[in-house]
């Protein structure tokens, strides 16, 4: 394939280390009839990530420009589309360049999409060679341009915001650490451009993009506090990554309010057809995984359209592509995966996301056998569920409604198949207190004893977000609830998540959605918004919760 990005050493590398996770489903220990498989419990309370969204990369200099019709049906999310909510492009190290993805960056934006952006190398004048083990023009960035390489992706961002596309967040560099063909970064250089430069970009910085998630690369930036607070986003690629280096705890622990995104991958591999049956449920699986056991909150995909990818070279979607769209189609930027029975039988492979009062389930069964599943969503009340299907012989299909009874629905789960249920839920009545017309919480006692609240903010040039916890320090549950506060001047909220925020500068109420509209004592919630700003980057200085004043931690 011309221009195509990874060459043949890289496939034999990965080939030999014996990583590559290629499950071929395996003859089903359910036997040939329907077999039954443990309920799967869906649990709205138990709150995980919250999800970015799925993507892909378009890179026009190496396989060439989407079509306006491939733009739409990658980024579309109605039906016979992927769905897709991410868009990765290069930042090119010629300024020149820097148009050639700016028309598909501009139509994703449009459709909805999140656009980030990766580099490959610093402009040439930037860059010295060097030796590293067998390879004598080894590429490294100069420390004495580290400054000046800030810069120039600074520039990136500036161009393409200056073009209508505002940038989420832009990486240090792509793949650091297997650099064969673009510019290595040690850990330690990594860390100390963090430290001493980073704080200057003007966007969100994402890092280190690890060709493997391999830890040591990621590690000594969670391990130093300084470069930690220069960075948004641990960003990671899944090339040949075993599904036991999937979980992170190391992030879980020194991570808070960060982001964690799985940024590139192809799987299982770039040799096969996209359409290979059952091959492309792997996907699926690998998809599963990455959003329960590494929780992961975005996944994106390299090329969006290529043979192996989520689109043909001819603009349909492919089988892989069916197997992305299960997940991005249904599960939207802001919402945030539940708790769910992952595992309820051999080769069933379940996981659950919430956003409002949707909930979408995804169960993927890759055994050769059908599989009768019971689904059980707790402490909710819902009538039927629409659901999708891919199969053999179906790629997405809408498959029509099912009733749900006293909150649970069986169905069948077709052999070699992924199926997104998507219901309407409400909740139930609280088992210790009934929701009152009129939210109230009351204080319990004298000056510093009211409702706690941390105001996180994260900021850049004419934007930021803002992290909110709220805690009941009170001896009883609030039912309903509205958290007040006055931003600064110049302060314009434009998105946000876990509450209804009117109006959107000044004086602002920040109220209860509806699955978290109880806060039991010693409680915490945590709530947040994007907004934009005029330079003015001040907290607000105080708040209340339904009328009483919090304290500020």
């Amino acid at each position: 394939m011309g221009g195509e990005r990874r060459p043949l050493s890289r496939r034999t590398v990965l080939a030999t280390m014996g990583a590559l996770p290629v499950l071929t489903a395996a003859a089903s220990v359910l036997g040939a009839s329907e077999a039954a498989a443990a309920t799967a419990v869906i649990d709205p309370s138990v709150r995980r990530q919250t999800i970015r969204g799925f993507g892909g990369m378009a890179h026009a200099a190496w396989a060439g420009d989407l079509t306006a019709a491939q733009r739409d049906t990658a980024f579309g999310a109605g039906e016979g589309r992927l769905g897709f909510s991410i868009l990765r492009i290069p930042v090119g190290e010629n300024q020149s360049d820097w148009s050639r993805d700016l028309a598909t960056a501009k139509r994703a934006v449009e459709l909805g999409a999140t656009v980030f952006a990766s580099p490959w190398n610093p402009p040439a004048g930037m860059v010295e060679t060097f030796t590293r083990g067998s390879q004598t023009n080894a590429k490294r960035l100069r420390y004495g341009s580290y400054a000046a390489y800030a810069q120039h992706l600074n520039a990136f961002s500036t161009y393409m915001r200056n073009n209508g596309v505002n940038l989420y967040g832009i990486s240090v560099q792509n793949e650091p650490d297997y650099a064969h063909d673009w510019t290595w970064w040690t850990p330690t250089e990594m860390v100390r451009f963090l430290r001493e430069n980073a704080g200057s970009i003007n966007t969100r910085v994402i890092a280190p993009e690890s060709f493997q998630y391999l830890k040591n690369m990621s590690d000594p930036i969670l391990n130093d506090s300084a470069a930690l607070a220069n960075v948004d986003i641990i960003g990671a690629h899944l090339y040949g990554t075993p599904y036991s280096n999937f979980p992170y705890p190391l992030f879980q622990q020194k991570g808070a309010g960060k982001e964690l995104w799985m940024t590139e991958v192809y799987h299982p591999n770039s040799s096969d057809s996209a359409d290979l049956w059952p091959q492309a449920l792997d996907v699926a699986e690998h998809m599963h995984r990455a959003m329960v056991e590494a929780e992961f909150q975005a996944y994106v995909w390299w090329y969006i359209r290529r043979s192996y990818g989520p689109m043909r070279e001819d603009g349909q979607i492919s089988k892989r592509g069916a197997m992305m769209a299960h997940f991005a189609r249904f599960v939207r930027p802001g919402y945030v995966r539940i708790g769910a029975t992952a595992n309820p039988a051999s080769n069933v492979y379940v996981s659950a996301y919430r956003g409002g009062d949707t909930i979408v389930i995804v169960a993927v069964n890759k055994g050769t056998s059908a599989v009768s599943q019971q689904f059980t969503l707790a402490n909710t009340t819902v009538s039927s569920a629409s659901s999708w299907l891919t199969d053999a012989s179906r790629n997405v299909a809408p498959q029509g409604t099912i009733p749900v009874s006293n909150g649970s629905l069986t169905v069948t789960l077709p052999a070699r198949s992924v199926t997104t249920f998507v219901t309407t839920v409400g909740d139930g009545p609280s088992p210790t207190a009934t929701p009152t017309a009129t939210p109230t919480v009351t204080p319990t006692g004298g000056p510093g004893t009211g409702p706690r609240v941390t105001y996180t903010m994260s900021t850049w040039n004419n934007g930021f977000t803002a992290a909110i916890s709220i805690t009941n320090t009170g001896t009883s549950a609030i039912n309903g609830w509205t958290l007040a506060f006055t931003l600064p001047s110049g302060q314009t909220i434009t998105s946000g998540w876990n509450a209804t925020y009117s109006p959107s500068s000044g004086q602002v109420s920040a109220r209860n959605v509806d699955y978290n509209g109880t806060l039991a004592p010693g409680a915490t919630i945590e709530i947040g918004f994007q907004a934009t700003h005029t330079g003015d980057t001040a907290e607000p200085t105080a708040f209340t919760l339904n009328g009483v004043p919090c304290v500020v931690a």
